[in-house]
């Protein structure tokens, strides 16, 4: 009898889709045209892209869960619509109270010599601003200084000159529960995973015992190889969360960033359940003959290699990020070491040992395996 499983050659051949990405990734040329790369981080909270006149404007505040009473990074992004940079524009920026309607900072009209440029302020207390940029028209001309307060943020009435209005939420406790609400996504998608394997295994066993006996009386074992692959398979499925959770966040700097941590996510995801797939199909019924062993054996090596490869890269690749520019980096600088990245690479890290352990342990086994095969 044939293993029900006998092609995870689906795992071997997303794999190398994976280390193409990551050729490609690594070696690829450096002048793509993304607009949004301009900034630090690909925000989603207090973020925001809208034309003003003859440019298009992206925005994005440092900390983006920007609470009050805390100094905060405004930065501005200023391109053309080819996403090209600009040069020598003069520009203002006003703050406004939404609630209240009243301006409550002003920065003065100034030569930026770059469409990137950053402002800081400290928001005062918790609500919703409007964070108004004009950007001048003549290269300057006779703009100076601050001009006044308006009703109608857009009007450029007797400034020759365009308005965006970008929106700014305060907040104290927003950030928290957003990232508590990723890391519960994660830990309760491993967890409700994990359950659901568990339960499965028990029922197995349980069926296996009564229809052969107990391992005592000659029956079949269902070893700790099973048990670790279980715990692979979970590994694998968390790092492939964590990476679902941040790729946004690379965009800003490489659109193929996120795509690259879209892919990993797939491949690790692919490889968990492709894995525990192969355990729960493959019975020791399936094993009795020494084809079925030897195939079982084979297709078992294959997914630990691809798992080992595919995490060892992942895991160098996030070293090397954190010491020197990764490549293709806009900003050319390391990038910050933060929890879903040490969460991440703790996976892939317990996931390696795993694999190791597991291979260790059916190189052992396989003599013992073959031993009352027939």
């Amino acid at each position: 009898m044939r293993s029900k499983l006998s092609h995870p050659r689906i795992v071997v051949v997303c794999g190398l889709v994976m280390l193409l990405f990551m050729c490609l990734f690594l070696a690829g040329p450096g002048n793509y045209n993304n607009a949004s790369a301009h900034l630090t981080h690909l925000p989603h909270y207090n973020g925001y892209g809208a034309a003003v006149g003859k440019y298009y404007v992206y925005d994005a505040l440092d900390p983006e869960f920007t609470p009050p009473q805390e100094p905060t990074q405004i930065t501005f992004s200023v391109q053309d619509y080819n996403g090209n940079d600009v040069y020598n524009i003069y520009t203002m920026v006003e703050i406004y109270q939404e609630s209240t309607g009243q301006r409550v900072k002003a920065f003065p009209w100034t030569k930026q010599d770059v469409g990137d440029f950053s402002l800081f302020y400290t928001f005062p207390k918790v609500g919703n601003y409007d964070i108004v940029l004009s950007i001048a028209n003549d290269n300057g001309g006779s703009h100076a200084g601050v001009g006044p307060p308006r009703s109608i943020l857009e009007g450029n009435l007797n400034c020759n000159c365009d308005r965006g209005v970008f929106s700014a939420s305060i907040t104290k406790t927003f950030g928290d529960i957003y990232y508590g609400a990723i890391f519960a996504g994660i830990i309760g998608g491993i967890a409700v995973f994990g359950s659901v394997a568990a339960i499965v295994y028990k029922n197995r066993k349980k069926r296996e015992n009564e229809r052969r006996g107990t391992p005592e009386n000659g029956g079949p074992k269902i070893g700790r190889e099973v048990l670790i692959k279980y715990f692979v398979m979970m590994f694998a499925i968390g790092a492939g969360m964590v990476h679902l959770a941040v790729y946004s966040e690379h965009g800003s700097l490489r659109i193929e960033y996120s795509i690259f941590l879209l892919a990993a996510a797939g491949a690790q995801f692919l490889y968990g359940i492709v894995y525990v797939l192969m355990t729960l199909t493959t019975d020791a019924e399936s094993l009795r003959s020494m084809k079925a062993a030897k195939e079982y054996y084979k297709n078992s090596v294959i997914l630990n290699l691809v798992g080992l490869v595919g995490s060892s890269v992942l895991l160098g690749l996030y070293i090397y990020s954190v010491v020197m520019p990764p490549p293709l980096s806009p900003i050319n600088r390391p990038e910050a070491v933060d929890v879903a990245g040490i969460l991440d690479k703790s996976l892939e890290v317990i996931l390696i040992i795993g694999i190791l352990y597991l291979m260790r342990l059916e190189k052992k086994g396989i003599n013992g395996l073959l031993i009352p095969v027939k």
